[in-house]
């Protein structure tokens, strides 16, 4: 029998009533502290999600993995906090300098990414919103998250799949738009293009 590949959505999670199973929704695979004082980010005091080295691995910089002398890393998901990963019992953390991409949760602007196996932004979202008046970025995501292309857990600085933050993201763009053009809604024609 031919095994499928691995993807980072295809950890078992619980599934709620209404949600698809077996791709991933605004719930990640990755598990949060059970408000202990180690899963706790030592600035915000945020509970942080538990990330596996690779992941660090894979997005530190040189110097960042020279001082990589953790075990249990997690993800400190506050937009508002400067620190990315920490590890408490080790006293180590690490900020967005430390990384080699840019920390979308973290950022505001138009480019911050939101996917980083496809490469969405922030800005595609809006504007497949303003053109089209939706967008089927998740769509698109989806399919290829099925088809095992996504690599989120080496990728994705959270290190689980990226869906949750994607809708997050898609959320309140109609409502943004029509607070910045009230009135001016036009139908275009022009034809979506994926990045």
């Amino acid at each position: 029998m031919k095994q499928q590949p691995y993807s980072c959505c295809d950890v078992p999670a619980a599934v709620e009533p209404g949600e698809p199973s077996g791709v991933c929704s605004e719930k990640t695979p990755a598990a949060t502290a059970a408000g202990t004082e180690s899963g706790l980010c030592p600035v915000s005091a945020t509970t942080g999600l538990k990330v596996d080295l690779i992941t660090l691995k894979a997005l530190l910089t040189g110097d960042g993995l020279r001082r990589l002398n953790g075990e249990k890393y997690r993800f400190c998901p506050a937009a508002d906090c400067d620190v990315v990963y920490f590890d408490n019992a080790a006293n180590s953390v690490f900020r967005p300098r430390d990384l080699t991409v840019r920390i979308g949760l973290k950022e505001t602007a138009d480019s911050a990414p939101i996917c980083y196996c496809f490469g969405y932004t922030t800005g595609d979202v809006r504007r497949d919103f303003a053109t089209f008046g939706t967008t089927e970025i998740p769509t698109i995501i989806t399919a290829e998250v099925k088809a095992g292309h996504c690599g989120c857990e080496v990728r994705n600085p959270q290190g689980s799949c990226c869906l949750g933050n994607v809708s997050r993201a898609v959320r309140p763009v109609p409502a943004e738009l029509a607070d910045a053009l009230p009135n001016s809604r036009s139908e275009s024609g022009a034809e979506r293009v994926n990045p």
